[in-house]
């Protein structure tokens, strides 16, 4: 597991040049988006970082044009956040890599963890 870990952090800080906060942040636009996307508050109490770390985050993404913010017009006070199709793309990219390491690790995996039962 720990080499499954190690593998996604190198891909995604070498392949994607992300920190782990942001791949995390784009995981969370992607998996929480509803019609109108995310909040920043959601993303802030999902990721469990302050506010302000939060809009860090996605100040970052929003300059590599991954994400985008835009005012809710029903309540001015929340900010939607939602994933540009240059983060959409990254983001399946990113998952289809993943995918075929998890897929050559199954058999490592699955012995690890039948270690742990015994």
């Amino acid at each position: 597991m720990r080499k499954l870990l190690r593998f996604s952090k190198e891909l995604v800080a070498t392949k994607a040049k992300l920190t782990t906060e942001q791949y995390d942040a784009l995981l969370e636009i992607k998996g929480s988006s509803g019609a109108n996307g995310v909040t920043v508050g959601e993303i802030s109490e999902q990721l469990q970082v302050k506010h302000h770390t939060a809009v860090s985050l996605l100040d970052r993404l929003e300059a590599r044009k991954l994400a985008t913010r835009k005012r809710a017009t029903a309540d001015k006070r929340n900010v939607n956040v939602q994933l540009t199709k240059t983060g959409a793309s990254l983001l399946a990219r990113l998952a289809a890599i993943h995918h075929r390491e998890l897929q050559q690790r199954t058999p490592e995996i699955i012995d690890a963890l039948r270690r742990l039962r015994e």
